[in-house]
């Protein structure tokens, strides 16, 4: 199912300003980006978005309230700078399983304060 599609029926004859939650996990995105989702889900706290093949957080929507993002096992390798614009709010960012290549890539994300950023598998390679 796309991703479109799935937030659809997730909205469950809500509003985009009633949710709270999304969980997309596994849905397909068409060329690694963020589609159907938009700057009306005001109230957004929690996104998941697991496993859905993402490349880019580039077209990501501004949700001034989401605290918690779980972008884990897709294919991200860089522009994280959209985040830290985007989500004023965010306290927790799962990354693991993404494809990001060194600790440089996480920068951008250092003027978001009190966020935590897991990262596991697989590992990043520091230079020392």
């Amino acid at each position: 199912m796309d991703m479109k599609k799935r937030i659809h029926l997730e909205l469950r004859n809500r509003t985009p300003s009633d949710v709270r939650e999304l969980v997309l996990d596994n849905c397909r995105s068409n060329e690694g980006k963020i589609e159907g989702l938009t700057a009306e889900f005001v109230n957004l706290e929690f996104l998941s978005l697991i496993n859905v093949g993402l490349i880019s957080v580039s077209n990501l929507p501004k949700l001034g309230k989401l605290k918690k993002l779980e972008l884990s096992d897709n294919r991200i390798s860089g522009g994280l700078d959209v985040l830290a614009e985007k989500l004023p709010n965010l306290t927790h960012l799962n990354l693991s399983g993404n494809k990001l290549k060194d600790i440089s890539t996480l920068e951008p994300l250092r003027t978001t304060p009190h966020s935590t950023i897991s990262l596991s598998t697989p590992p990043l390679c520091i230079p020392v």
